[in-house]
């Protein structure tokens, strides 16, 4: 039982830091814009940084929180399928949660994304292909990213995938709870649309 213990916690402790890196704001940072906390929401993801006007950015950042998800889950991996998981929701709290920033951090949808791509890609594609529809019908990228996480663990367990589907079902109640501005908008109908130029979009952070 120890050894185990001391290599879920490790496990958990590796993806916590890894996810609690925030790509957005070493990016911006580097790249000599505005501090990312003081424009648009304040937040560090993708969606922010693309608020800066600077679309490179932007793709970076949503590419480097998806595969610090993605990481934690493959290292952790070679201690078993029960780590990968426990190194995922390391992964996706530190993105939410990160402590260098006061534990305010991402919305995690792009986090969710890549440790769906290392526990179970079958459950990305799925994010993906609804991510891309809803999006394309609605042209709300937060509604799209509330609906691709619970299509994810939907499809996973239909594949009988319940380990993977179990985690990402809990992220997606966390990505949710995340989003509770967003569904107040969505519900008001002040939500920005996709292609806005007042207010830019891509996934959420």
């Amino acid at each position: 039982m120890f050894p185990d213990l001391a290599a879920n916690l490790v496990a958990l402790g590796f993806g916590y830091l890894l996810g609690s890196i925030p790509f957005g704001l070493v990016l911006t940072k580097i790249a000599g814009t505005q501090d990312l906390r003081s424009i648009g929401s304040g937040n560090i993801g993708a969606t922010n940084v693309l608020r800066t006007g600077r679309k490179g950015l932007a793709a970076a950042t949503l590419l480097l929180d998806a595969l610090k998800g993605t990481l934690a889950v493959v290292v952790a991996m070679r201690f078993g399928e029960y780590a990968a998981v426990i190194a995922g929701l390391g992964a996706f709290l530190g993105h939410l949660y990160p402590v260098w920033l006061k534990f305010s951090g991402g919305k995690g949808v792009a986090t969710f994304l890549g440790v769906s791509i290392g526990l179970a890609w079958p459950g990305a594609v799925a994010f993906a292909l609804v991510w891309l529809a809803t999006a394309a019908i609605t042209r709300y990228s937060s509604a799209a990213a509330l609906a691709a996480s619970v299509a994810t663990p939907l499809v996973l367990w239909g594949m009988g995938r319940s380990q993977a589907a179990e985690l990402l079902a809990a992220l997606a109640v966390l990505l949710w709870f995340k989003h509770r501005p967003n569904i107040e908008r969505l519900l008001a109908g002040t939500e920005s649309k996709i292609g806005r130029k007042s207010e830019p979009e891509a996934p959420q952070g």
